[in-house]
């Protein structure tokens, strides 16, 4: 870590650059010799990077950025404030601090954060910006977390794990066994330390293949913002071997949409029925759930094919993911799409449907945009049809 980058002119310039490109700064002279152009140029990168993801960061004096690929793997703000909610308790270890935004978080909820990395040099940074943040029940370790772990020798309310994939497991299917830290080798050892775990996994991880390598799961929460799913959290209690809830969380600007549901739970089965008035779409984090039939069971709404994912009433209701109202419900024939939406502009899904968006887009010339939406999609008699909709929500 570089204390001359704090230079107060050197932080107004970097200040001063915001949004500018990087490539073109690159080929200006160092006006501050003391500093290494390219960490200078990093500060701008990584701080451009954190105006929407990490506002508080932001706007906070002499903060030292890491790697700007540090800053593409953190929480943001809004995922990290959502994980707090998950945790309660005295103390709390996170064995994989990393910039520490989730530990920032936890200690508005926690009475004692221990973050541990490690990179030394990541640490000292953390360290620092805890200190201008006025985080001041945070204490920064660094080195192996088990270590630390051992070494600490206490019992934890909670464990906060963030397992990153190891460079040789590029490739290969992803499981928290090719991970470091390798949580299924050290569950039993974190469960002498702490009662209650919490792991963060990107998306990309499977459910069904998460419980098998894990045990004593009682909450997995699928976290999404602005309808893109960011992440997976974990919730494991030693001893517990009950039901498995899923929650599924879509953080809208200042919202949430949620819809729980019990994995495995014999549930009612779905009613199916030709398009109606309106059309619901789920959000991102319902679709990466796979609880399908419980969204049609708890809404009372019709879906239009068991594996289309797209449901329909005759009155509207309120509801986690897009809404439309349905125009016209034409079959998937050339004559018809002909008359309705070749060469026109129209907003294109597809759902349970053989051809791709762009395939369709180039086959009938339908440019993208607009204020048209289109659903490509199977109906409860097989029959391949055309939503024209407009869009509610």
């Amino acid at each position: 870590m570089n204390v001359n980058i704090l230079n107060s002119e050197i932080q107004e310039f970097i200040k001063k650059n915001i949004g500018i490109s990087i490539s073109k700064l690159a080929l200006q002279k160092n006006p501050f010799p003391e500093v290494e152009w390219i960490s200078i140029l990093n500060q701008i990168e990584a701080k451009t990077k954190s105006k929407d993801k990490l506002p508080t960061w932001f706007s906070t004096k002499n903060i030292i950025y890491p790697a700007k690929i540090s800053i593409e793997q953190t929480s943001s703000e809004k995922t990290a404030l959502y994980k707090s909610t998950i945790v309660s308790g005295a103390s709390l270890i996170d064995l994989t601090g990393g910039f520490g935004v989730d530990d920032f978080y936890f200690s508005k909820k926690i009475k004692a954060v221990a973050h541990c990395e490690i990179n030394p040099d990541l640490s000292n940074l953390v360290k620092h910006n805890f200190e201008q943040l006025e985080a001041k029940n945070i204490t920064c370790y660094s080195g192996d977390s088990l270590a630390t772990l051992t070494s600490l020798n206490k019992k934890w309310n909670w464990i906060y794990i963030d397992p990153s994939r190891r460079n040789d497991a590029k490739g290969k299917v992803f499981m928290l066994k090719d991970c470091l830290p390798n949580v299924p080798e050290n569950i039993d050892f974190y469960f002498k330390n702490s009662d209650s775990i919490l792991i963060k996994t990107a998306p990309l991880l499977d459910i069904s293949a998460g419980l098998l390598e894990l045990k004593n799961v009682k909450t997995i929460h699928i976290v999404a913002l602005e309808n893109e799913v960011k992440e997976l959290l974990w919730e494991l209690h030693k001893e517990y071997n009950g039901a498995i809830t899923i929650k599924t969380v879509n953080i809208v600007r200042e919202k949430l949409e949620t819809f729980d549901f019990v994995l495995n739970e014999e549930s009612k089965l779905p009613h199916f029925c030709l398009p109606q008035k309106y059309l619901y779409e789920p959000n991102s984090a319902i679709m990466k759930s796979g609880g399908f039939d419980e969204v049609s069971t708890y809404f009372k709404l019709n879906k239009l094919h068991k594996f289309s994912h797209l449901y329909t009433s005759e009155e509207l209701i309120d509801f986690p993911g897009r809404i439309f109202e349905i125009v016209n419900t034409i079959p998937y024939n050339k004559t018809e799409i002909k008359t309705h939406l070749e060469n026109k502009q129209a907003n294109i899904t597809i759902r349970n449907f053989p051809d791709a968006v762009e395939s369709i887009r180039k086959k009938w010339r339908i440019k993208d945009g607009g204020n048209v939406f289109c659903f490509f999609t199977t109906d409860e008699n097989n029959r391949k049809i055309v939503l024209i909709c407009n869009k509610i929500k």
